[in-house]
């Protein structure tokens, strides 16, 4: 893991989760790219120094930013875009060769009732870049415990685990699986793919309705210091695919996500 991505938008929130990625890159010496959240339009219409007087302000609050933070020997660059959000994630990834996007669970929004605000919400969605949502107020440790949870233990690629490996391989974790029987399951869901169990501990099965819902009823159990999820239509996150927030009504914890896409490799 030697490239990541740290978008921020909220002022209250960007030197945060930028000190957070900076303690965690520090463990795996790798470089961050931060990048500002922006709206930039790509209609014909829009004028070209405009958008370049709005880079231009974005690379100044960055650099004000970064000058904040006590970066140690990890390296911190600006990384810009234009254009659509989701675009410019994409076409940064392909540039830099990106490993993992660190997010707040609100990047921009500053509804209390939400887990996921409409901006990460999207990050999440709508690229296949892993990424690790870092709730607010919570420091970087290392992390000795690890929950992996799904409704599915079927990986097309076993790659999509790179991330989830070279975190367990540098801390030194425990990797627990829980696997949460939901309704309408097939045989096929109940199958777990040795790449999942070659990396476990411990394997717990549950029944519930939603995947969400067993973790909660084994998360005090476990107490992992990391839960890791898959981003799958039918998985932990599905109701993101008719919104782009999640309530915390929905779901809300206080320990960091690492986000997996299946699509992913």
């Amino acid at each position: 893991m030697k490239n990541i991505l740290v978008p921020v938008g909220n002022p209250e929130s960007a030197q945060e989760t930028l000190k957070y990625a900076v303690d965690f890159a520090a463990a795996f010496d790798a470089q961050i790219y931060v990048m500002e959240v922006l709206s930039l339009g790509s209609r014909a219409g829009d004028l070209k120094n405009v958008k370049g007087k709005i880079i231009e302000s974005s690379q100044e609050r960055l650099r004000e930013l970064i000058s904040g933070i006590d970066a140690g020997g990890v390296d911190l660059k600006i990384a810009t875009y234009t254009g659509d959000l989701i675009d410019g994630l994409n076409e940064l990834e392909r540039e830099l060769d990106i490993d993992l996007i660190i997010i707040a669970p609100r990047s921009v929004e500053i509804d209390e009732e939400l887990y996921l605000g409409n901006t990460s919400g999207k990050i999440i969605k709508r690229t296949d870049i892993p990424t690790l949502i870092v709730p607010k107020g919570v420091k970087f440790t290392p992390y000795a415990s690890i929950l992996t949870a799904f409704r599915s233990g079927v990986l097309k690629r076993k790659r999509i685990l790179k991330p989830l490996l070279a975190i367990q391989k540098r801390f030194e974790a425990t990797v627990n699986l829980l696997m949460v029987k939901t309704p309408n399951y097939t045989d096929d869901d109940l199958k777990i793919d040795t790449a999942l169990m070659d990396m476990a501990s411990q394997v717990t099965m549950t029944e519930q309705a939603t995947t969400y819902l067993g973790v909660l009823e084994h998360i005090q159990a476990h107490q992992p210091d990391l839960l890791c999820v898959f981003r799958r239509k039918r998985g932990f996150f599905s109701s993101l695919w008719e919104k782009n927030t999640i309530r915390k009504s929905e779901f809300s914890v206080r320990i960091p996500v690492l986000v997996l896409s299946v699509k992913k490799y």
